[in-house]
């Protein structure tokens, strides 16, 4: 009797390796720009500026806003695209059924972004991540690959104007006589229900106990899914870009490439730069209490920019790679293997610090003090995953994803062999 081949989890040997130099990098710019919502309110920390800051503080906050907010979270969800793309192409070359397996990975990756969410805290993007790419699954598994880029800009044109189009309509709408005063009254009753948000923030994550935290996630648990599918446009966006670089070649063999990575790298990255800084200019902080045509551009510029930086820093992480950088820039590789344990232990150990529930520093470490925090915990995280993975071929959350995944035990440590979790078909 023949076998057909078993799908099971991608060995080292057969990784691409600047997936996982980007994945540990991309590691870091979320922690710096999560920092700031674990240390303090999460609706403050998504404002931009906060102008009551000075000094050091502000310059901070500032560069984290300018350079780092809103470019790694989508850096991570092209590279999410990218392992989809990856996961499909050895279904389909080893014969097996790809739905299937790839819906257990997207519900196991809900029910571990849910309780992420509920339990550990509120800024979690797992759960997106898992709901979007049942879209992708259902609708775009097979795009061709030349069709793909067209539909991402789409689909990031349509966030854009999700996001900025109500304060340009808004904006507008304030032009034409008595309309001014509604629409001031509707931002006010806004600027208000976010403000209560906050203090009830700074009273249960502050000194609150841990059933409290718990009680006020599951709580808001509704509205943050619900703001998050804001963004649903952009990660798909993301997610189809990914799988266009895969099925392409075009991160597998840049050198195919020059042309793309060179504009990449000095064509939209200044211009992403340029926006985001003309974007700053225009609005340096969110305000809920005014709608205006500099916040509505200020909004879209900001979005616009972000792409054109996470796809600069790519190419340049890339180019890094064939450099006498490459040996810098691969320290975060281990930690790009452990990526999903590593996000998740970033979220437990900040809220052990900063809760109340834990040690109580909630809004204690000014903001210049938590760039180098996040450096410094980023750096042990680095050096535990080259630890672990010394050990053991996979992190312990990533083991659990792929068992949840593929049916069966994958081999933990180097020198064991993957044992059933349920009989494998014939």
């Amino acid at each position: 009797m023949t076998h057909s081949p078993v799908l099971r989890p991608v060995g080292a040997e057969e990784r691409i390796d600047v997936l996982d130099v980007l994945r540990g990098w991309a590691l870091l710019g979320i922690l710096l720009m999560n920092i700031e919502a674990f240390v303090g309110p999460l609706m403050v920390a998504i404002t931009g500026l906060d102008p009551t800051l000075t000094g050091a503080d502000r310059i901070v906050d500032a560069a984290i806003y300018i350079l780092v907010q809103g470019k790694f979270y989508l850096l991570f969800s092209l590279l999410f695209g990218m392992g989809f793309a990856v996961m499909m192409a050895r279904a389909e070359a080893t014969g097996r059924p790809f739905a299937a397996l790839y819906l257990r990975r997207t519900f196991a990756l809900l029910a571990i972004g849910l309780v992420h969410l509920i339990v550990i805290w509120s800024g979690d993007i797992l759960t997106l991540y898992a709901l979007i790419a049942l879209v992708l699954l259902a609708l775009f598994r097979h795009v061709p690959t030349s069709h793909l880029p067209g539909w991402a800009l789409g689909f990031h044109a349509l966030a854009w104007l999700f996001s900025a189009g109500p304060l340009l309509m808004g904006a507008m709408a304030r032009m034409v006589p008595g309309a001014a005063t509604e629409v001031d009254k509707v931002m006010q009753a806004e600027t208000a229900r976010v403000q209560v948000q906050i203090e009830a923030e700074r009273q249960v994550l502050g000194s609150g106990s841990f059933a409290d935290a718990v009680a006020h996630r599951a709580g808001e648990a509704p509205e943050m899914l619900f703001f998050l599918l804001f963004a649903g446009g952009q990660v798909l966006g993301m997610f189809l870009l990914g799988m266009w670089f895969v099925r392409s070649g075009a991160i597998a063999d840049p050198a195919r490439f020059p042309r793309l990575y060179a504009w990449l790298r000095w064509g939209a990255l200044p211009v992403g730069l340029g926006m985001m800084l003309v974007s700053f200019a225009l609005m340096p902080t969110a305000d809920f209490t005014t709608i205006t045509f500099a916040n509505g551009f200020g909004t879209l510029l900001s979005m616009i920019a972000a792409l054109l930086m996470c796809l600069g820093y790519l190419a340049w992480i890339q180019r890094g790679l064939s450099t006498s950088l490459a040996p810098m820039l691969r320290v975060a590789a281990p930690a790009g293997r452990m990526a999903l344990t590593n996000y998740l232990a970033q979220s437990v150990i900040c809220t052990l610090i900063f809760y109340g529930y834990g040690l109580g520093y909630f809004e204690q470490l000014p903001r210049a003090w938590q760039l180098p925090f996040a450096i410094a915990l980023f750096a042990l995280q680095v050096a535990f995953s080259h630890w672990w993975l010394s050990r053991f071929r996979y992190g312990p959350m990533e083991w659990l994803w792929r068992a949840a995944t593929y049916l069966h035990w994958p081999a933990m440590r180097r020198a064991d062999r993957d044992g059933p979790l349920v009989q494998q078909p014939d």
